[in-house]
């Protein structure tokens, strides 16, 4: 959020239109619903590239999208939305936190802010807090004024650790990806899952975007649901024996995270629903285990619910 609250501050000014994705991490939305007291004009457009599109305009001046939403993982074509925020003179800002640059770096196809959360893939390890703004020099310098007056400034010893993360990132994300593949499938086919959320997937609404877009893979975090809902979701989550039940993403561990009471807990329940983050519904960060064992802990867990 430090990266998220720079970017904003440091590109808008009164009277300025900020388009967000609906489906956005829930404090990415409530500060930019914060800025409206400022007198930026605010529009959370519905998430898909076709509804982002139609939203810009020439009072534009900055629209941000996650390049793979959570937690229903709509992957966005950031190529066409680049390219109409071209046309009408728009910064395009790209929350490219699940996709990483393993997968995607939006900085080729025109993107003129890129922002990661580095406490999930790139740091690696759940031992660091912090987030990264990738720009053009001019843009860069911009912003590094503005961090230095808000003090978003990361700790010495935090941006050690996510160095040496870096040094295991391409390792680490094949085995992500391989192995959010695997587990996907197997869900698919479980009798006590009801559908499998995952750009991976052939039948998946999202795979050809996807599959033009993603090199590599498709990442890491699978979402499903469960049959049965809140109750089966509750005792799943008791069952599990080597995936943890937590927030956050993108560590060595696999971590199961509820989105209801979770990332998404600050959405207003109405637009969670529509949205379909629903109470049967759970997001597992696919970790670095044997895959073998992971299926057998799920296999496990879902026969006790």
């Amino acid at each position: 959020m430090a990266a998220i609250s720079t970017i904003y501050l440091s590109n808008l000014k009164k009277n300025d239109k900020l388009i967000l994705s609906a489906e956005s991490y829930g404090t990415t939305l409530q500060l930019g619903g914060k800025l409206r007291d400022l007198g930026v004009e605010v529009v959370v457009s519905w998430p898909e590239t076709e509804k982002i599109i139609e939203s810009i305009d020439k009072s534009t001046k900055l629209v941000l999208v996650e390049t793979i939403t959570n937690p229903t993982l709509r992957v966005f074509n950031i190529p066409e939305i680049s390219k109409v925020c071209k046309e009408y003179g728009a910064i395009l800002v790209v929350d490219n936190t699940f996709a990483t640059p393993y997968l995607y770096k939006p900085i080729k196809d025109s993107v003129e802010i890129v922002v990661y959360s580095l406490t999930k893939y790139i740091a690696g390890h759940n031992d660091v807090v912090g987030g990264a703004v990738i720009s053009s020099r001019e843009k860069i310098l911009e912003m590094w004024d503005w961090r230095r007056m808000l003090g978003n400034i990361m700790q010495p010893f935090e941006a050690f650790l996510v160095i040496r993360g870096l040094k295991t990132f391409e390792l680490r994300m094949n085995r992500h990806c391989s192995n959010a593949k695997i587990i996907a499938e197997f869900l698919r086919e479980h009798p006590k899952i009801r559908e499998v959320l995952y750009p991976g997937l052939p039948d998946n609404r999202y795979h050809e975007v996807a599959r033009k877009l993603f090199r590599n893979g498709f990442g890491g975090v699978i979402t499903f649901r469960i049959k049965g809902g809140e109750s089966e979701v509750v005792k799943l989550m008791n069952n599990l024996k080597i995936i943890k039940p937590a927030p956050s993403l993108g560590g060595a561990e696999s971590i199961l995270t509820y989105p209801i009471i979770s990332a998404a807990m600050t959405m207003p329940e109405d637009l969670r629903k529509t949205l379909g983050i629903t109470e049967d519904l759970v997001r597992l960060s696919v970790g670095l285990e044997d895959p073998e064992d992971l299926k057998e802990d799920l296999d496990n867990a879902l026969k006790n619910t």
